[in-house]
């Protein structure tokens, strides 16, 4: 899903430069002022002024709009990609108005880092679910310093960019397009000629045959069935490590017959968050070349009610062989997620990742912006969370605290799928996922995937693509 398609190129010969518009970013105001003497510009004292101070400024010449901006310089490196993200993903309507045919933008003194903030940030922005073709950024073209940007720097950026928009799109998309079965052919449709990646759905009847008695009865109200979506990922590279990515996949989630209040139901259509983010990290390791071998597993469900729906006390046995007692119906992520879990461990990857919208108490505890991290493995925790940090997508570890398993226990059952006091919610619901890990590193990710009013800086309300950038740069570092 290709949003932004930048070209590289300088004014033509012969043609003035001032007929397309022109768009100077640097740190330093300086910066602009002397690129503009080099193109024989003299600007008013009024507009060197406002740029000195800080503030956007614009002017026209000939039939081009000149546009000034500068960008202030991050507290430290590390946060030069996302504050370029986030500030030029806030100055979008400067690349749109008036539908300019062509925009050359020059850079000047930016790193690197900056250079694909800045990128990213305008693919980010200029999304719209409402026109699959976004805002048209396709007349976009980038100098650095006076020379062309480097086409590898470009397509880099654009290959996460457009991936998270991937998952953001699928988030966006209305229940009723997206349920289980259709979303699972989008995906095979999707990677249907890729060279190094392959799909396999598991529908209910293999589902059946693999006893995936709790990721089933999740679904078993729906008119539209469950599906496990497999994806595996071979670059053709000896492969450095074995790694399983799973998402959480629910397309609508009414609570079942513990039935969510109008309001908590409004937005469910997001309940399949997870497996849109995992579905957004394998659309950028499609071109990735990346040396691992990834598979992935999209544990697709529709939470609906009709007779058939799973009733609070019912028990349902895992793929596992572990027997789980229904305390709570509107905890049915953690059941999709548990037999997707197990049916990873078979092929002993040297670790496992999953991403789910999971629990609101995650919410409630770090925000909208900032996921829970839950990890049996200290090394790898502190990996996920540094790449959080360095790809401007957070994430926060918090305690797999054992004694919260207590709160898991059934009378009648191995355990329930999750605690009646409702305390720790984030953190029982970890503990829960955990007993279906084996011998094997692992990390949970509680995402939020959604961003619930526009903001000025590159989202608008819907979904937000959390924890794409965030994976992606973790497996960078692998």
């Amino acid at each position: 899903m290709a949003f932004l398609k930048s070209s590289l190129s300088r004014p033509s010969a012969g043609k003035s430069l001032w007929q397309e518009n022109q768009i100077f970013i640097a740190h330093d105001s300086k910066k602009i002022f002397a690129q503009l003497a080099k193109l024989d510009l003299a600007i008013s004292a009024a507009a060197r002024e406002n740029l000195e101070a800080g503030k956007p400024t614009q002017f026209f010449i000939d039939d081009g709009q000149v546009t000034l901006l500068v960008v202030s310089k991050p507290e430290s490196k590390s946060q030069s990609y996302a504050h370029a993200r986030d500030f030029i993903g806030s100055k979008i309507s400067y690349f749109t108005e008036g539908n300019p045919k062509k925009t050359t933008t020059h850079l000047l003194g930016l790193s690197e880092l900056s250079v694909s903030g800045l990128i990213v940030g305008l693919d980010l922005a200029a999304y719209r679910f409402e026109d699959k073709n976004s805002v048209g950024l396709s007349h976009v073209s980038f100098l650095l310093d006076g020379k062309k940007l480097s086409q590898k720097q470009i397509d880099e950026s654009l290959s996460l960019s457009n991936s998270i928009n991937f998952a953001r799109h699928l988030v966006n998309l209305p229940p009723n397009e997206l349920h289980p079965v259709n979303f699972a052919a989008m995906i095979q449709k999707g990677f249907k000629t890729s060279k190094t990646i392959k799909v396999e759905v598991w529908d209910e009847k293999r589902l059946a045959k693999e006893k995936c008695g709790l990721h089933l009865g999740v679904g078993a109200a729906s008119a539209h069935p469950p599906r496990l979506v497999k994806i595996s990922y071979r670059s053709g590279k000896k492969a450095k490590k074995k790694i399983a990515l799973i998402g959480k996949g629910i397309t609508f989630d009414t609570g079942g017959l513990d039935i969510k209040p109008p309001a908590g139901m409004r937005y469910m259509k997001k309940d399949m968050g997870g497996a849109a983010t995992i579905s957004g990290v394998f659309n950028w390791l499609e071109s990735s070349g990346l040396a691992v071998d990834i598979d992935g597993y999209l544990a697709l469900a529709e939470n609906s009610i009709d007779k058939n729906a799973t009733r609070p006390s019912d028990i349902h046995i895992a793929r596992n062989g572990l027997k789980i007692e229904i305390d709570n119906t509107d905890a049915e992520g953690r059941l999709v997620l548990a037999d997707a879990i197990d049916v990873a461990c078979d092929k002993k990857p040297d670790l496992i990742i999953d991403a789910a919208t999971l629990t609101g108490a995650g919410k409630v505890a770090l925000g909208q912006d900032i996921a829970s991290l839950f990890s049996n493995d200290d090394k790898i925790a502190k990996a996920i969370q540094d790449a959080g940090d360095r790809s401007g997508d957070p994430c926060w570890r918090m305690p797999l605290h054992q004694a919260y398993a207590k709160e898991l226990s059934s009378s009648f059952a191995d355990c329930t799928n999750s605690s009646s006091t409702g305390f720790g919610g984030s953190i029982t619901a970890a503990l829960f996922l955990q007993k279906f890990v084996r011998d094997i590193p692992w990390a949970h990710l509680d995402i939020y995937s959604w961003t619930t009013s526009n903001q000025p800086a590159l989202v608008q309300k819907g979904g937000s693509g959390q924890a794409v950038a965030n994976l992606v740069e973790f497996l960078k570092g692998i």
